[in-house]
């Protein structure tokens, strides 16, 4: 289970299937470096995406 907490760069190692969603968001913080320490609900804040709505989308992606 993806969690708000756990960094974009963490989400993308253990699941790369969830790239598309954050390319849909854009979200392209995986191609940059702080991917490493921004959680993901901080990212999602910076770029005016609701963090609920995000978590959902990549959370159904791993139980597909």
């Amino acid at each position: 289970m993806i969690t708000k907490n756990m960094t974009i760069a963490e989400i993308l190692r253990r699941h790369p299937e969830t790239l598309p969603i954050f390319e849909r968001y854009g979200l392209d913080c995986f191609d940059c470096q702080i991917a490493d320490y921004e959680e993901l609900e901080h990212g999602a804040s910076v770029h005016k995406v609701d963090i609920d709505t995000l978590l959902g989308e990549l959370n159904s992606k791993l139980s597909s």
